[in-house]
């Protein structure tokens, strides 16, 4: 009788999926492009370790082909159901992580999200981003430098933010843009606008990916956030959010975002106290502080 590997796979069995495993190898022995060859190598080795180590069936790996082509088929312009899967499987931060190094005392980065758009409208330094959405208004103030304290004015910020109701602009049918924009810092590096006190909301959880959520028992739920993009000559370009301290999902963000350093005291003001620009609200409102500091570009 062969010896057993593992506990339940014989060494006979084992060499033959280890022979199917060397000839997918070597077939990319040839490539032309060494980082190409590189990457795919080790995603198939990977690939095959996985399905061996779990000792994946036919009819699992036909119902993960399934799942891949469902996701592929919800995506569309507007909505990025591998952007989603991505980020779920904590692979965009892992990726971020990677090639967002600490350095000094740079600001951390943490996931893009698939609700960007290019050509957000630009508002001047004090301007409102929100542009009539709905939701309580927010006073959001700091400084862009680099990591010598040195201020760096004229930074492009890109802002972006969800609705009280927890929707992105893209996710209206109207052609509606709201709470997005983007603006300067000013010569001496500082930046403030009016937004919206961020609020939690789930991620698209109607195709592929909230089922699977669904059938792992996790929630859909993203952590209270206000989203930036952050970039100036001769500097790393941060993408990056900030956090509403209290937040009831800072520690089970569907998609691992959260960060300490990110999470941001938003401190509540009661209707009538006076603004930092003047402006008069009847209402309640909130204001937070981001400093942000950019590394050298690599």
């Amino acid at each position: 009788m062969s010896e057993t590997v593992n506990n339940s796979v014989t060494e006979k069995q084992s060499e033959r999926e280890q022979f199917v495993t060397n000839i997918a190898l070597e077939s990319f022995e040839d490539s032309p492009n060494e980082r190409l060859k590189e990457i795919m190598q080790s995603l198939t080795k990977h690939l095959h370790d996985f399905a061996r180590e779990v000792r994946l069936t036919e009819d699992e790996w036909n119902a993960g082909i399934k799942f891949l082509t469902d996701v592929g088929h919800i995506t569309t312009g507007t909505r990025q159901e591998f952007v989603l899967l991505s980020d779920v499987l904590g692979v965009s931060m892992q990726t971020i992580a990677i090639n967002n190094e600490a350095y000094e005392n740079a600001t951390e980065a943490t996931v893009f999200g698939p609700f960007f758009v290019e050509d957000a409208p630009e508002i001047d330094n004090g301007g409102d981003m929100a542009f009539g959405a709905k939701g309580q208004p927010c006073w959001v103030e700091g400084t862009v430098k680099d990591t010598d304290g040195n201020p760096l004015p004229g930074a492009r910020i890109e802002v972006w933010e969800c609705d009280e109701d927890g929707f992105y602009d893209v996710q209206y049918d109207d052609g509606r843009t709201a709470t997005r924009a983007h603006l300067f810092a000013d010569e001496n590096g500082e930046y403030r606008f009016w937004g919206l006190t961020p609020v939690p909301y789930p991620i698209p959880y109607d195709g592929p990916v909230g089922k699977m959520l669904d059938a792992v028992g996790r929630s859909p739920m993203r952590a209270s956030h206000l989203h930036f993009m952050v970039s100036a000559p001769e500097k790393h370009t941060l993408v990056t959010h900030i956090f509403v301290n209290g937040c009831e999902y800072l520690k089970r963000d569907s998609v691992f975002g959260v960060k300490p350093s990110l999470i941001k005291d938003f401190e509540q003001q009661t209707a009538n106290t006076p603004t930092p620009d003047g402006r008069e609200l009847d209402r309640d409102w909130a204001r937070a502080r981001f400093d942000i500091v950019l590394p050298p570009a690599k």
